[in-house]
Formats: structure tokens, C-alpha cells, sequence
């Protein structure tokens, strides 16, 4: 008898075998109306009007019959079906079905997948621009990918993530040079060669320090300068019921050695991962180019970028890492549900014993213990270290507070 994993599936999957189940239920009623009216229970009938009634409905089945056989025969060639492109129009062009429809294995049945297709991953909300996705899919197939790259993240941020692939090549940096070596280059500001400028304001790192340093508010405002706060960043603990944990207080709360992997939700310009890797922690850092190369910085400095969104479902199993770390990316500007579905994805992730660093967690005063102190119980966390303070860089009429807490996914 084969396993669960090993049978093959019998709906959707396996549109001939249902129409073949229809096919042979016809057929069994058929065969039973025979049967009725052809051995010893038409006596019981009597009725010559009955009779006839049935006789025609048993004719007008088999008409019904031949025209379903018909339909069925008709079906069988290459072309896929209209369902098989999952509501999408027939007439689309031909990048856009490569990364729509199916495609057939070319070995047939796969028991590991479950089908005998392969679909391209595709963000659901796609469906939703579908003249937007038409333009992103719209180039020369084998030349050099439009520079779209701010059309391409407004379109993952509107939930078209992930993007589909395409068959062009980026453009590439002009005059680009070797990186430099660890640990130097945990430190060290890249050449603007590094970079392909066409989606930014600025056109080099130099322009990105300095507009940190200006009053005007901008994504991370001061991440690109090393040798300003960044360079200080984690390393002193605040005590006295200070909003500031540094990161090896964080890592004395778990045996020598154990905090190994981990993610920064929003991690900037990758400090924090700079710092845990001088630590022999290897930290994924995930963040967005907001009018800013940050994933380019990244890695640059030798540390790993992961471009996805904040509601994108973490790209990672279940139980693996060993710390998850966020600052002031998770807050009350993230619609509630969107919130907790993060939390909870974040307990996912963490392995049994496993920190959550929530760093610098922002709200409205009346919110906190209204709702997200209710949200992170539901979801289930211990807390190791749990500091609010007010945030007033606004004032304080406005009533905002944040929230620092190390918080741990329980053994059991």
C-alpha cells in the first residue's frame, strides 16, 4: 500500500480522471435503467407512461453522453486549457505565460510536487496589476533589463511579490571593482563604482552622508555614514531602564556560542549584521531600497541582503534560526493584522530557546498595553528584558512611547 506522500492527486490536478469519473457514472446509469427495464422489475413498473418517460430520459443521457465523449476526445491535445493559465487571459504575451501558466515536466508526474507541472512563484496581488505587470515583463529577451528598478519595488510593495523572473541581464555598474577584503570591508564606504545610480536622487555615497546630516527626513536617514552614529550603534547597555541593549549583554543570555544565525527585519545599511559578524554570528539582513542603494551597501561590506518586503513570508524554515532582530521597522504604522501575522512568523522561524529583539517598537501611548501587549502574548513569547520609554522626538503632546524587549520562543 503506498504512502500518503506517494499518491498521486485525483481533483484539479487530474482533470481527465474526473471527466472519466463523470464518463463511467453516466455509463452506470445507463446500464441500471437497462437493467430496470429489461429484466424481472418491469412487471413491478406496469405503467406503460412511466416507461416511456424513462425511455426518453434514457435517451436524452446518451445524447448527452456522446457530446461529453466528444468534448472529452477534443481536450486531449498539447495546448493547455483555459483553467490551466488560472484565470489569466489566453492572449497574453508570450513573457508574461512563461511566468503564468504551467509548465509540463518533462519526465511527467513528479510525486515530490505533487503534479506533473511546474508553476513560477508569483505574488497573489499580481493579479490585481496586471497592466503594471505587463510593463515589467516587457523587454528584449536576452538584452539589457529596463533600469526599473523603482517600478519594480512599488509593484512588490503593492503585494506583487515575488517578482517573476525575467530573460534580460541588469545593467551593470560602469567602471566596477573588486570589493574589499573582511574585515575591512565591514567598515569601509564602497567606490561608487559599486552601484548602478539611475533609481536614486544621489548619484554617489559621499551625497548620501551628507544628506544624512541635513535636517530633512529621509529612509535611515544617517545609515550610510560609517564613521558617524552607525559606528556606535549596539555596543553600550543602557542601564537604569534604558531603551538601548547592547548586542553582547543580548548574547550573554544564551550559552557561549549558541547564537550562530539569524535575520535583521529592516536592517538598513547592515550594521547590526557588521557587528554580530564580528562576533562569528552570521546575520541575513532584509531591507528595501528606499531612494537609497542599501541591499548594494550590504553587500558591499561583505554581509548578506535579502530584498523582500515586511508582509513577505520569511523565506526560511521552520525552528532554524537562533536570533531575530528588529528595530523600529515593526510598529503602529503596520496594519494590525499584517503586525501579528509577522510576529507569529517570526516565532516560526525561531528555533526552541530562540531571541526576538524587538528594538525600539513605536506606538501611541493608549495602544500599548491596549493592543500589542495583548498581541505578543497571543503570541506566545517569554519575556527576558521588557524597557518603554517616551518617544519624543515630535514633542510631547503626542502621547508616543517605544518599547524595547528581548523576548524568547520557549523551550517546549
Amino acid at each position: 500500500m503506498r504512502s500518503v506522500e506517494e499518491r498521486k492527486p485525483s481533483r484539479s490536478l487530474r482533470p481527465a480522471q474526473s471527466k472519466l469519473s463523470i464518463l463511467l457514472l453516466l455509463v452506470s446509469t445507463n446500464l441500471l435503467s437497462v437493467y430496470l427495464f429489461s429484466g424481472g422489475m418491469c412487471p413491478i413498473i406496469g405503467d406503460t407512461d412511466v416507461l416511456l418517460r424513462e425511455l426518453k430520459s434514457t435517451k436524452s443521457e446518451l445524447a448527452q453522453l456522446q457530446r461529453f465523449m466528444e468534448t472529452l476526445f477534443r481536450g486531449h491535445g498539447d495546448k493547455a486549457a483555459s483553467d490551466d493559465m488560472d484565470g489569466w487571459p489566453d492572449e497574453l504575451p508570450r513573457e508574461m505565460k512563461l511566468v503564468v501558466g504551467p509548465h509540463k515536466l518533462p519526465l511527467g508526474y513528479n510525486r515530490n510536487l505533487g503534479t506533473d507541472k511546474l508553476f513560477q512563484p508569483l505574488g497573489s496581488a499580481c493579479r490585481r496589476f496586471r497592466e503594471e505587470l505587463a510593463g515589467y515583463m516587457t523587454y528584449e529577451v536576452g538584452g539589457e533589463c529596463p533600469s526599473d528598478e523603482v517600478f519594480a519595488q512599488r509593484l512588490m510593495l503593492k503585494g506583487c511579490e515575488p517578482l517573476p523572473r525575467r530573460r534580460c541581464h541588469p545593467k551593470s555598474p560602469k567602471g566596477y571593482v573588486e570589493p574589499a577584503p573582511l574585515p575591512e570591508s565591514l567598515w569601509a564606504t564602497p567606490p561608487d563604482t559599486s552601484v548602478v545610480w539611475d533609481a536614486y536622487t544621489c548619484k554617489n555615497y559621499s551625497c548620501l552622508v551628507k544628506r544624512g546630516r541635513s535636517d530633512k527626513s529621509y529612509d535611515c536617514n544617517d545609515c550610510f555614514d560609517l564613521k558617524g552614529r552607525e559606528k556606535s550603534r549596539w555596543l553600550v547597555d543602557s542601564s537604569g531602564g534604558v531603551l538601548d541593549f547592547s548586542i553582547d549583554s543580548v548574547l550573554a543570555t544564551r550559552p557561549a556560542g549558541t547564537v550562530r544565525i539569524g535575520l535583521d527585519i529592516g536592517g538598513g545599511s547592515g550594521t547590526f549584521a557588521a557587528r554580530m559578524r564580528e562576533r562569528d554570528v552570521t546575520v541575513v539582513s532584509s531591507t528595501m531600497n528606499f531612494d537609497g542603494p542599501f541591499n548594494s551597501f550590504i553587500a558591499s561590506r561583505g554581509l548578506v541582503p535579502l530584498h523582500i518586503s515586511v508582509a513577505h513570508r520569511l523565506p526560511f524554515f521552520d525552528n532554524t534560526l537562533d536570533v531575530v532582530h528588529s528595530m523600529h521597522v515593526l510598529s503602529n504604522w503596520m496594519p494590525e493584522a499584517t503586525l501579528e501575522l509577522a510576529l507569529f512568523d517570526i516565532y516560526r522561524v525561531l528555533r526552541p530557546g530562540g531571541l526576538f529583539w524587538l528594538d525600539h517598537f513605536f506606538c501611541a501611548g493608549e495602544q500599548l498595553n491596549t493592543t500589542y501587549v495583548p498581541m505578543l502574548a497571543r503570541v506566545g513569547f517569554h519575556k527576558l528584558r521588557w524597557v518603554t520609554g517616551r518617544k519624543l522626538d515630535r514633542g510631547i503632546v503626542k502621547n508616543e512611547w517605544y518599547l524595547s524587549a528581548l523576548l524568547e520562543k520557549p523551550m517546549t
